[in-house]
This record gives structure tokens, sequence and C-alpha cells, in this order.
């Protein structure tokens, strides 16, 4: 039979244990054993329904306050051990933390920003423009006029207003040129598009770094001076630099540039295509006829440009065999760079 006596002896049980709480799963063990489906306080309530009518009114009063008291008091202790803003209330904060997954910086971006830390030691300025341009800027100030046969290579994506977007980023160079006068010494990276079928080694969309120095006295010298330093700072001090003649609209004389093979070190081997150099660039002295579109004095002014393209450069620094993993967004592929 139940008696107030067991209520009483309950509630003193509760306090006991309750003191002894000092963390979230105690704690809950403590909520279970008392307030739960099987509770002693539950089991209570249940053997209200056995005591004569007269007597369960005063019962059900003191077990409502014992249950009353015991959430209250729970609820109470859940707030201290819960600091605020943490999902587990037992959590250890001397604990290190789960660190989240963090992303890095794409091979292709890692290859510019090399590239152009190498050429800021030398003086050259990083500079930005526009991929929507005019066939002005895209074609005729770099020498390239519309019936000449070059530009059938970069003809390429037009809008429909008749603005393209640009082939190379020579065009940065001409509308700084516009605005600013000699001496300069610019670098400038950014994204071209080509109408080249896709494979292992083109893209119609590749990444591209122009450099242009223009003063007084600037030469062909400097030139192989500039980028055999260039070479060497990116894929080692042993690296050769040789100079082929070539033929560029906007250059002249105009060059192709090959170093040596980073692989069997100009032994010959399937990289090199058994020649022991590997092309990596084309280079040249500034035309006077770019100069004079830039309106600058092509009597006055001389200097020299390069171009080179990052995706090549990448796949070069880290044996890469296939343009297309740069764009396809595979973690397998990204995470090792």
């Amino acid at each position: 039979m139940l008696t107030l006596e067991q209520i009483d002896s309950i509630d003193k049980e509760f306090e006991d244990h309750l003191a002894k709480v000092n963390t979230a799963q105690s704690l809950e063990t403590l909520r279970v054993h008392f307030l739960g489906k099987k509770g002693k306080v539950t089991f209570l309530l249940k053997e209200l329904g056995a005591l004569p009518p007269g007597e369960r009114a005063e019962f059900g009063r003191r077990i409502h306050e014992l249950k009353n008291h015991a959430e209250s008091q729970i609820q109470a202790y859940a707030s201290k051990l819960k600091p605020a803003g943490a999902k587990n209330s037992d959590m250890d904060l001397t604990l290190p933390g789960l660190r989240p997954p963090a992303g890095h910086l794409h091979p292709i971006t890692q290859t510019i920003r090399k590239i152009l830390s190498i050429f800021s030691k030398m003086g050259f300025q990083a500079v930005d423009g526009r991929e929507i341009e005019t066939e002005f800027y895209n074609f005729t100030a770099l020498n390239i006029p519309l019936d000449h046969p070059s530009r059938d290579a970069f003809d390429t994506f037009y809008t429909r207003h008749g603005n393209l977007l640009r082939s190379q980023t020579s065009t940065v160079q001409i509308r700084i040129m516009e605005r600013h006068k000699p001496p300069l010494k610019i670098i400038a990276p950014g994204k071209v598009y080509r109408p080249d079928t896709v494979d292992a080694s083109h893209s119609f969309m590749f990444h591209q770094i122009e450099g242009l120095q223009v003063d007084e006295k600037s030469t062909f010298s400097d030139l192989k001076g500039t980028l055999a330093f260039f070479l060497r700072e990116l894929f080692g001090s042993s690296t050769k630099v040789r100079f082929r003649p070539h033929f560029f609209p906007f250059t002249e004389p105009s060059v192709e540039v090959d170093m040596s093979c980073f692989m069997c070190h100009g032994k010959g081997c399937p990289v090199c295509a058994r020649s022991g150099w590997i092309e990596v660039l084309g280079a040249g002295s500034v035309h006077p006829n770019v100069l004079e579109a830039a309106g600058i004095s092509g009597k006055k002014y001389q200097g020299f440009a390069f171009g080179l393209g990052v995706e090549r450069m990448t796949m070069l620094r880290y044996g890469i065999h296939d343009i297309r993993l740069f764009f396809e967004n595979d973690l397998r592929f990204l995470r090792q760079f």
C-alpha cells in the first residue's frame, strides 16, 4: 500500500542523487531513474488508482509536487551543465576542436601566383583587363588587320553587338599603353578564348600571362635575360633556354622559347618527344605598329613582349598529361595540389 513516508523517502533519494550530478550524462540517468516510463515517480502515479477515493487527493497532490520539483531541478541543472551554444552539455572544452574541411588554391591559381611573384622581383607590375573586347583591341591594335591570315586561328566568340571574347591578354597591354606612357613593365594574367577543339592538350578557354616592357633602351638581350631568369626560377637553376626564330604579328623579330627538358636534362625522353627541349612560350621585340596604335612613338620607344599558357606551365610543373583535368572539378585530382 502506498504511504506518505514512501513519497518522502523517494523525495530524499532524489535530492541525494541530484547532489552527486556533475555531467549531462549523469543528469540524464537521474531523470530516467525517477521520471522515466519505469521511474520511481511514475510508479507512484500509477499506484494512485489502488488507493481509497478519500486518500487519492492528498497523495496525488504530494506526488505531483514531487514530480514538478524533480522536473524543475533537472531543468535548472541542465542549463548549468550545458554551455551556451553547445550541442553536447558534457563537452570537454579543453579538447582540441574538430577542424572543418578547408579547401585550397586551384593548381592554376597557384601557378599564376608563383609566376607573378617571380616577375615582381624584376619590377613587373600585375595588371588586369576585360575579357569582352572589341576587334580593335583584340586584332587591329595588335597589327592583325581584318585580312591577315593569322587571324583565322584566333577568331573567337562574338557577341550580338559585335564584341568578342579576347583571344589573348595582349589586349591589356594596348589599354595600359593608351593610359600610361613609358617606361612600362607590366604582366597581365587572365582567361582567354579560342575556337579550339577540346582534347588532352587544347581547350576553348584557358589562362594566359603576357608581359610587356617598353622604354627608350630595352633590347632583345634584355628579353633573353628576363625569360632565362624566369624559367630558372620556376623550373630550377640548371634549366637551359634557347630561342628559335618565329612569326607573331605583334612582335618583330619574334621567337619561340624552349627550355631544356627537366625530366631527361636534355638527353631525350617521351616528355620532350626525344628532342631534349620543351617549347614553353612565345616572345619578341614589340612591333612599332603596336606602339603607334596605342599612341606611343615607335621611333622613340622600343621594348619586348612575351606570352605563355598557364595550363601548360602547370602541366609541366606537376607532370599532368591532360588539360581537361583542370576543369572537371574532380576533388580526387585537385586534392593532390
